[in-house]
């Protein structure tokens, strides 16, 4: 019996790899014969990098470059993949929220400088196609930063050049391209469907969770949309109502109009890269979950993709807390669901015991379904 574990994170308690190895240990309780292979999972946000170096690994390939804010350096790299010319940038890794304190979050300042300093990295190695995974930024400049690395120039009204920084944005007059702009496939992994702009777009949903306050809001708005007006007028391309265009800032959109840029879904790009098909193929039932499913993990997120890509093999979830009905469970082809605080516990305690916990769950999916 072959068991494919394709576990999301259990945020709070446990990681995608920790959760796989807490369920397994519950199956092989009951059946020490059991073949558990892990193919841990994430929608493109931050711990991406991190699980494709263990699903898929790659050259780390580690430059200095400048951090969410000016002045600040930060060590820290991508994956690398020669063989096939393939990077993976993590964006949250040189310009994440993670990266600053509370008291240095500022969309009107933060950059997304170093992500282009990556992708020029890349380039120089012989890369054709980069993945950008985007979730976790502290940024909204519509990844002008990023451009500015390549060698693209924004300019306002006097010809000078735009300095770092969301805030920067309203004063864009002239968006003028390199001479030789790097020919590169770019893919960017969302999980968000936002557009720029508008009262779903980057700046009134995320930046407030960015530092922005009320006043920042209503101006990162303007930048965006001056940053659009001039994307059109200049290069061609209207990037206002792309769904996914308003992810990380701003960034999906900057990729479609200074790339080229194809948006994708997080979780398929991570099971592309990490050959999670064929995986598939060689399971007799596949594993999924998170720390809560709910009928909205049955939209976009690595619960729907993994139940997609299966096809025809049983899928069953284990999750911290699992609020589908029967009726969800017919409706999305799962032949089992298993909720691991099946006690009810107090939250903390079963965040506390979360591995335990699922251990258990593991265990009663052995005596359920094998």
């Amino acid at each position: 019996m072959k068991i494919l574990l394709c576990m999301d994170s259990w945020k709070g308690s446990l990681s995608a790899i920790e959760a796989c190895e807490a369920v397994a240990k519950g199956i092989q309780s009951l059946f020490p014969a059991a073949e558990c292979d892990f193919a841990p999972m994430a929608d493109g946000g931050e711990g991406t990098q991190e699980l494709l170096e263990i699903l898929r690994p790659g050259q780390k390939i580690v430059k200095t470059v400048q951090g969410p804010l000016a002045g600040s350096r930060i060590e820290d790299g991508y994956l690398f993949w020669p063989d096939s010319g393939e990077a993976l940038i993590e964006m949250a890794r040189c310009a994440g929220l993670p990266l600053l304190s509370e008291a240095e979050k500022n969309p009107m300042l933060t950059t997304t400088f170093g992500v282009g300093e990556w992708i020029a990295d890349a380039v120089e190695r012989g890369c054709g196609q980069i993945t950008l995974a985007v979730g976790g930024s502290a940024t909204v400049d519509g990844g002008v930063g990023m451009a500015q690395a390549l060698g693209w120039q924004f300019l306002d009204a006097q010809g000078k050049e735009l300095g770092f920084g969301g805030g920067e944005l309203i004063r864009l007059h002239k968006i003028i391209p390199p001479e030789n702009p790097s020919k590169i496939k770019v893919r960017v992994m969302c999980d968000v469907t936002n557009p720029l702009l508008g009262e779903k777009g980057s700046s009134a949903v995320f930046a407030p969770q960015k530092g922005a306050d009320a006043e920042m809001v209503k101006d990162l708005e303007a930048g965006l949309a001056r940053l659009a007006t001039c994307i059109e007028s200049d290069l061609g391309i209207d990037v206002r109502e792309i769904p996914g265009g308003g992810a990380a800032g701003g960034i999906a959109a900057g990729a479609v109009a200074f790339f080229g840029a194809e948006l994708v879904s997080g979780v398929d790009e991570m099971m592309r890269i990490a050959g999670l098909p064929s995986k598939i193929r060689a399971a007799d039932w596949v594993i999924t979950g998170e720390g809560r499913v709910d009928s909205q993990s049955l939209d976009g997120k690595v619960l729907s993709g993994v139940i997609k890509a299966a096809g025809d093999k049983p899928v069953a979830v284990i999750a911290g807390s699992c609020q589908l009905t029967e009726a969800d469970l017919k409706q999305a082809g799962l032949a089992a669901a298993f909720s691991a605080n099946e006690q009810n516990l107090p939250l903390a305690e079963a965040i506390a015991r979360a591995g335990e916990l699922a251990e258990v769950a593991g265990r009663r999916f052995a005596e359920t379904c094998l």
